[in-house]
């Protein structure tokens, strides 16, 4: 499995969630809203989900192995960090 492409879209707030992503999987399968959130413990990244009827919140979808949720981790944190930068380059252009 590849993440073939990381669509990325920054916000801005004061909360902990910095963006919402959106990847796709072999060029054939798209999952969206994953958000990128500032933990405690640093960036990492939360699969799609919605709130049942009881307040809790389930995923939609998530990857199943740990390995897999590291590739969907490092390309959207990669694309967030590259996203960052090229923002800092156009402030500082300004």
């Amino acid at each position: 499995m590849q993440i073939t492409d990381v669509r990325l879209r920054r916000v801005n707030s004061e909360g902990r969630m910095k963006a919402i992503a959106s990847i796709t999987i072999d060029n054939e399968f798209v999952v969206h809203d994953i958000r990128v959130i500032d933990g405690n413990n640093g960036m990492f990244v939360a699969m799609p989900s919605k709130r049942t009827p009881d307040g809790e919140f389930r995923d939609i979808a998530h990857p199943i192995s740990s390995s897999t949720r590291e590739k969907i981790q490092s390309a959207v944190l990669t694309e967030y960090e590259r996203a960052a930068a090229d923002e800092e380059v156009i402030e500082e252009g300004a």
